[in-house]
């Protein structure tokens, strides 16, 4: 196709030229004069390039009515306003809910009906505990009450004798109450250890958001 265009190009330029120009001319479209004026209507054979036909038409845009593409942005606008005032949902604690079987009030246990002889049995004992637990109590309140008043008197005693061995006796002695705590440890689990609950199927949800 490129051929057929330039010898119908150089047909027609030939008969607008004199026909002792013809040999310039030529040689000119063959590209040997490299210093030449390059024009359009004068060009180089081989600076002609074709391609390929599109028998393709454009696609039409379709017209859009701007009323509605203005609605079409009120309604997001308005949904989307929705979904903010909207609270998120938190993901339920199962270990927190009572289960609605626990809440019938019929399944409530009744208290059993004692005799007058054991209420009042029960009472007698409940007395009896409490004199024992508030003799107890004023015993040890005795207890340290006189030891602190024997060791109030041995220091004043030991400061009279000696001013550095009562200084030494204020200071509190760490190996009388000996303790030492490493904190927890972590074990690692054993490989052959047997679950007392046996085999279990878990059923615990999984809550997307």
């Amino acid at each position: 196709m490129s051929a057929a265009l330039s010898r119908c190009l150089c047909r027609v330029l030939s008969r607008q030229t004199a026909p002792s120009s013809r040999s310039s001319f030529y040689s000119f479209l063959l590209g040997e004069h490299h210093h030449a004026v390059q024009s359009p209507w004068f060009a180089p054979v081989r600076t002609l390039k074709t391609s390929a036909p599109l028998r393709a038409e454009p696609k039409k845009k379709k017209k859009v009515d701007p009323r509605r593409e203005q609605m079409l942005k009120e309604r997001m606008r308005k949904k989307l306003k929705k979904l903010e005032k909207v609270a998120p949902e938190f993901i339920p604690i199962e270990d927190l809910i009572t289960p609605a079987k626990c809440l019938d009030e019929t399944r409530e246990r009744s208290a059993p009906r004692l005799s007058f002889e054991e209420s009042e049995g029960r009472a007698l004992l409940l007395k009896e505990w409490c004199r024992y637990k508030q003799e107890q109590h004023m015993a040890e309140v005795q207890a340290v009450e006189l030891s602190l008043e024997a060791q109030r008197e041995a220091l004043e005693e030991l400061k009279l004798e000696s001013e550095e061995l009562y200084q030494a006796a204020l200071k509190p002695d760490p190996l009388l109450f000996p303790f030492t705590h490493d904190g927890p440890v972590y074990t690692p689990p054993k490989s052959k250890y047997e679950a007392p609950d046996g085999k279990y199927n878990n059923i615990t949800k999984v809550y997307t958001q």
